[in-house]
């Protein structure tokens, strides 16, 4: 940046005051350095000079009292405008003299500029990720209205033209009111330069430009701006990454050592063992207790150095003051890896934090890893090998989850087993002490076999290791995020308007949105959204050709639609005039396709390959089509009840058929899924308690995947829509 000496030199005298802040003439000094566009502006020492430096301006001007104390001068009644006259000039700096006491230093003279709209643009430094640059509504109502939206730095072009198009009230950038838009080109600079110059100068601890106000010709000036500083010493690094064939090693563990092994049914050293090896894990296991002896037929031993072979991995339960004893014993079996399951550590306040940092530096310096204390597990189904603290034994696929929770955790993972979605490896991060949720992440980019990551957050401890991690990750991998409690979360003290607004709900929200992560609200959404990104194509665009059985059904999913986003596009003549062959004369003709209580089998498949020949459209919702068994069963049922004179077998054979159709199906749509590059998303019409999500297709690279719902279908559609387009903006040149 040019100036940067001028403009340090600016700054060095804030860092000498109290507050760290500039007076506003010297802030839009460094702002018209910057190349900020600025309003024009004089200082005046006294009411004489100001009358002096509005006769020169010409009337109307504003006055505003000068000084680095006075940071939110409306709110002190010292700004006044619309003076047209020397009487008026003079009134108002004596009022603002009155007002601001000792504290004004000078007057500040600017042109008047009628405006009908306010923005406002600004920077905060976050503890966890850094600079953030905000944009929304300004003026004095700034706070109130909250229209606002932000974006971690460094920022592109791209960045900043979704942040114009993310305000509730965007509108008031185009054309309004008789006057042209607001100048999207100059306002887009205008944010770029506000982060270049966050970027250059890091003791600049706080930018708040508003308001920033829209001339009747579109052109954006900064009328009013505060900057703070703070001097900003160089971050320790408080971590040491854990390498990707470290966190591999831990989910393929041959021989298990578990540290607390009790015989006592539902304490945790039972518990682990029995879940273990009840699911099948084909390593060696070893229980270690200082009573030694025998439990569940096995040898006990005292220790581990009396262990006759190798442990890949020793899983801990024994009380929190006597883990640390462990350490020496570990080095000198050669024990690499430790699961802790152990609580009473960091969550217990700071004599608990205390012992597990000196555990942590203990086990760094014997070169062992720690997962957890206070986990709820780890499994890898690829070696059935489930090692958590409740029975669960989801199939082996290629979805990967962190968990910050284990409850939460192994809530997912019953789920999963549930609903038929494959986990890759499941791990429940505890307090993170020593391997991190960004390890976990750096280690998923580098495995092959996860094809999607899902993480339960309820904090994270490297902001903006975090952030790159998975922006890097999202280019090659879906991360589906949960974050629990975002309730809680309040706003930072700050001395602008925008340090304000910058809560921390809005900054990982914003975090998440420029990383590619698809945040979701609620649990079933991950099992949803993991289904869909493992299991189906990414669509190309947001076109959805509906399909349902029932014309209110597929109403209500268009109405969704539209609410989530996504285009339900008309058909045209030519698709219509081939479903016109298959369909009675008195189909609807449009988009949703009504397939009219029509139970000819064939028709649904041979109905949705031509949606998804079409090229009108990207995906397809088909609502209603499978479930129909269930509804022949009940039906089968009551007429062989009613009606003796059915013949059983025909019964029989009707619910036969429907099942075979089902399985069919299913298959056809995984297939139609792979030739044509477009999902499927399935909504069931009844479900029992054998149905589930996710239908595993053999030998295919996808699979059927039915919600029990329209609006989770379209809300998966819509989240891998988004997704896609993350990843077509992140291979755009800036």
């Amino acid at each position: 940046m040019e100036n940067i000496k001028p403009i340090n030199q600016i700054l060095a005298c804030a860092l000498t005051r109290p507050n760290g802040a500039l007076n506003e003439n010297e802030a839009k000094m460094i702002l018209g350095m910057s190349g900020i566009p600025v309003i024009e502006e004089a200082v005046a020492a006294n009411a004489e000079e100001a009358v002096a430096a509005a006769e020169t301006m010409g009337y109307p001007v504003v006055l505003k009292g000068l000084g680095p104390e006075l940071l939110h001068k409306s709110e002190m009644g010292i700004v006044f405008v619309n003076l047209d006259s020397p009487q008026r000039v003079r009134h108002a700096a004596e009022q603002i003299t009155a007002r601001g006491g000792n504290r004004i230093e000078g007057l500040l003279v600017q042109p008047f500029i009628p405006a009908r709209r306010e923005l406002m643009a600004g920077m905060v430094r976050d503890p966890q990720f850094g600079p953030i640059i905000m944009f929304g509504l300004g003026g004095v109502l700034a706070e109130a209205l909250a229209d606002t939206t932000c974006r971690l730095l460094p920022l592109s072009a791209v960045d900043v033209r979704e942040m114009l198009t993310d305000l509730r009230s965007a509108a008031l950038l185009a054309a309004f009111r008789g006057e042209p838009a607001v100048d999207r080109e100059g306002l887009t600079d205008l944010i770029l330069k506000i982060g270049e110059l966050a970027q250059t100068c890091p003791d600049i601890a706080e930018i708040d430009l508003n308001p920033l106000l829209v001339a009747p010709d579109g052109r954006i000036k900064v009328v009013d701006a505060l900057i703070t500083c703070r001097r900003q010493d160089a971050p320790p690094k408080n971590f040491d990454p854990v390498a990707p064939d470290d966190i591999r090693r831990l989910f393929y563990p041959r021989s298990i050592a578990f540290i607390g092994a009790s015989a006592q049914f539902g304490k945790w050293g039972h518990m682990l063992y029995v879940n273990t090896v009840g699911g099948e894990f084909g390593g060696r296991v070893y229980l270690v207790n200082p009573r030694g002896g025998h439990i569940a037929g096995r040898e006990v031993y005292r220790s581990v150095a009396e262990i006759p072979e190798t442990v890949d991995l020793a899983v801990v339960t024994i009380p929190a003051a006597h883990v640390r004893r462990l350490i020496p014993e570990f080095k000198a079996k050669g024990i690499r890896n430790m699961l802790l399951i152990t609580s009473g550590f960091g969550e217990t306040g700071d004599d608990g934090l205390n012992l597990e940092k000196k555990l942590v530096q203990e086990a760094r310096e014997a070169g062992v890893l720690i997962l957890g204390p206070n986990t709820m597990g780890i499994c890898n189904p690829h070696v059935q090998f489930y090692c958590t603290g409740s029975p669960v034994h989801p199939i082996a696929g290629d979805t990967a989850v962190v968990a910050q929770s284990g409850n939460m955790g192994t809530q997912l993972l019953a789920f999963a087993e549930q609903q038929g979605i494959g986990i890759r490896g499941f791990a429940g991060s505890g307090n993170e002490a020593m391997l991190t949720i960004e390890d976990f992440l750096e280690g998923f980019e580098h495995d092959d076999l996860t094809r999607t990551v899902m993480l339960y957050v309820e904090s994270v401890k490297h902001g903006r290791r975090f952030f790159e991690s998975a922006r890097r990750v999202s280019q090659h991998k879906p991360i589906v995020l949960l974050k629990g409690g975002q309730s809680q979360a309040g706003n930072r003290a700050a001395a602008s308007h925008t340090g304000a607004m910058a809560s921390d709900t809005a900054v990982f929200n914003a975090m998440c949105r420029q990383a590619g992560i698809i945040k979701v609200d609620r649990p079933m959404e991950l099992l949803d959204l993991s289904a869909a990104f493992s299991s189906l194509p990414l669509p190309e665009g947001n076109r959805a050709a509906i399909m349902t059985l029932g014309g209110g059904w597929g109403v209500v999913t268009a109405d969704l639609c539209a609410q989530n986003g996504l285009e339900v596009p008309a058909l045209d003549e030519k698709i219509v005039a081939r479903i016109d062959t298959m369909l009675p004369p008195y189909w609807s003709r449009t988009n949703p396709v009504d397939l009219v209580g029509e139970n000819d089998l064939d028709l649904p498949l041979a109905v949705l390959e031509e949606l998804l020949r079409w090229d009108g459209c990207d995906g397809v919702i088909n609502l209603g089509i499978l479930g129909r068994r269930i509804f022949v069963k009940r039906l089968t049922k009551a007429a062989a009840v009613a009606d003796p004179d059915l013949d059983p077998d025909f019964l029989d054979l009707a619910r036969q058929t429907l099942q075979a159709f089902e399985e069919t199906y299913v298959q056809r749509i995984a297939e139609l899924c792979a030739q044509y590059g477009k999902p499927v998303y399935g909504v069931s019409l009844l479900r029992e308690g054998t149905d589930r999500t996710v239908y595993n297709v053999a030998g295919c690279d996808f699979n059927g995947v039915f919600f029990e719902t329209p609006e989770r279908a379209v809300q998966a559609f819509a989240k891998m829509v988004a997704y896609h387009r993350f990843r077509n903006h992140e291979q755009m040149p800036s």
